[in-house]
């Protein structure tokens, strides 16, 4: 959703954000604290005039002859797309996939926390130990409400995805991750991204015909 008093950015350029977001995290990794426009967009994989152009939503900034402070510009994206603090998630529907992403210890790193796992057989025995508690479905609600959650991951069977989403809209997600191999159907205010990694593996395919 758009932020009061500022342009809406593009969800492509919104995405590059948290690409150049990571590449800053690495610098700062190795005591680099100054970067140009074009050493950044080559670790970034963009041409450095899109860079800038991407850059252009926060005014202007950066040194010319110096480049861009790499901690300024990385608390400038981190602020913009709202990880400054951990980010509470909740994730629905503990099969295999479901588990891997709770097994997961990147998610905090990068500005995350799944608070609750929710499933219709919460009890069912499973292979993998995690931290988070594996609730019903019956808990959602009041998980949501408590821990103020805006965002979901959804790893459920495509028979339940559209009601599932139903249900985590109703109380109060504006944000979903889907895994689900479906187009969800949602209110214009909530944004769903889709995780197909059937579609993903397709692109390669043709990428690499008569390789």
């Amino acid at each position: 959703m758009k932020k009061p008093d500022r342009p809406e950015i593009p969800r492509k350029t919104i995405y590059r954000l948290s690409i150049y977001l990571r590449c800053l995290a690495r610098l700062k990794d190795n005591a680099i604290r100054t970067v140009s426009s074009e050493a950044l967009a080559k670790v970034a994989g963009v041409k450095s005039t899109q860079l800038r152009k991407d850059l252009t939503y926060f005014g202007q900034f950066g040194t010319r002859g110096l480049g861009y402070d790499v901690e300024q510009l990385s608390a400038m994206i981190t602020n913009e797309l709202g990880t400054k603090s951990l980010q509470p998630v909740v994730l629905v529907g503990v099969g295999n996939l479901g588990l891997a992403l709770l097994s997961y210890r990147g998610f905090e790193k990068e500005g995350f926390e799944i608070v609750a796992a929710f499933d219709l057989d919460p009890k069912r025995r499973r292979d993998k130990k995690i931290t988070q508690p594996i609730l019903g479905m019956d808990q959602l609600a009041d998980v949501i409400r408590e821990k103020n959650v805006k965002m979901a991951i959804l790893t459920v069977a495509v028979a339940a995805a559209q009601e599932v989403t139903n249900t985590l809209v109703t109380c109060g997600i504006t944000g979903i991750l889907n895994f689900a191999p479906l187009v969800l159907h949602v209110p214009e205010e909530v944004m769903v991204n889709n995780v197909n990694l059937a579609i993903e593996l397709e692109n390669l395919s043709y990428f690499i015909q008569g390789g």
